[in-house]
């Protein structure tokens, strides 16, 4: 065969990045799949080791492949494989955890302290041309959802998440800060799980136009002049909240909103934190115990988490064409990256590489 076999969109170091022709992965358990990654989107955390090599205590010390926000299709199944075939259509999850800690066991291997997942070094991520999964991890797209939706799976797999640990239910008011795409995701999330009332914070008057238009019943804009009580409190007389919101989401990590949130949520409500933002920040201690609420983290995804997001895009619960701003080829990877990096559009997706 001629040209690249598994070319791959590999960071070599903080803002170096290169194309490079990697092995076809080998399948080294019956239980696992070969995918050919057809479609992939841009994560702010992709950004963000391009940039500065680390998040957190997760350093780059050696090359490593970007990437897990993806959708393909089967080439190669395991022996030991019999819910997928060569052709099937899958979007990906891309953490696997080891299935043997004591929090995969109790049901929360997104907690695993052994996790592996794409992009995060050491792990090669999911911008190549192949990629191996287990098959519990590879999700069967119905008819009716496109392999460029089955990219998305994974940011609304987040928002899933987010919103299950509000424990958001019908007829609930909820509050979301930050109009990014998770921020997007869990409004429309809230809304499929029957939120009445769903509100988009943001400092973007742009990013609350689009928030309106997708999702969200209400949006608010923060002043500059404002304390954190004072936008809560004008949050909360704008949209006709009442006592306060049932539920307040934070998906910004910014110090002021994870403020706002506290004073906007009602006395016995709900508050998840859902963006990351600087380690440490000063937080409203006395309105959280007065308030006494169920404040809660969320991370990633688990389990039942990937399944309930294709179930509710393909039962037409919910959409994420909207948040498509545009698709690039392969060999624009980097140009992409760049874009996102400056905030343009929402969600960015790169076509897998060409034969």
């Amino acid at each position: 065969m001629s040209g690249p076999q598994n070319l791959s969109f590999v960071l070599a170091k903080p803002l170096d990045v290169k194309f490079e022709d990697r092995p076809i992965p080998e399948l080294k358990d019956p239980r696992e799949v070969l995918v050919r990654v057809r479609v992939t989107g841009i994560c702010g955390s992709d950004v963000h080791y391009w940039q500065h090599g680390r998040i957190g205590d997760f350093i780059l010390k050696a090359p490593m492949v970007l990437g897990h926000e993806s959708a393909g299709e089967i080439v190669k199944v395991g022996s030991a494989v019999t819910d997928l075939q060569p052709g099937d259509r899958v979007c990906m999850e891309p953490g696997v955890p080891c299935r043997h800690c004591p929090e995969c066991k109790f049901g929360k291997y997104n907690l695993c302290h052994d996790m592996r997942f794409a992009a995060t070094p050491p792990y090669d991520g999911t911008l190549a041309k192949y990629y191996v999964l287990p098959q519990d991890f590879c999700y069967k797209l119905p008819e009716n959802v496109s392999l460029e939706e089955g990219a998305l799976m994974e940011p609304l797999s987040v928002g899933v998440h987010v919103v299950k640990q509000a424990q958001v239910k019908p007829g609930d008011s909820v509050v979301v800060f930050g109009a990014g795409p998770v921020g997007l995701l869990c409004c429309s999330v809230a809304k499929a799980f029957g939120a009445t009332k769903v509100v988009a914070v943001d400092i973007v008057p742009s990013r609350l136009e689009f928030a309106k238009k997708y999702a969200a019943t209400g949006t608010f804009q923060p002043t500059k002049e404002g304390t954190p009580a004072s936008n809560a409190a004008q949050i909360i007389k704008e949209n006709g909240l009442g006592v306060g919101a049932d539920v307040v989401i934070d998906a910004s990590g910014a110090e002021p909103s994870i403020q706002t949130s506290i004073h906007v949520a009602r006395n016995g409500g709900t508050f998840v934190q859902a963006g990351m933002g600087r380690p440490d920040i000063t937080f409203p201690i006395t309105a959280l115990c007065v308030k006494e609420l169920t404040v809660k983290g969320s991370f990633r995804y688990g389990a039942g988490d990937y399944k309930l997001a294709v179930e509710l895009l393909a039962h037409g619960r919910l959409s994420v064409k909207e948040l498509i701003t545009k698709e690039v080829k392969f060999e624009d990877a980097e140009k992409a990256f760049e874009e996102v990096k400056n905030g343009k559009g929402i969600k960015i997706l790169i076509r897998g590489p060409e034969d």
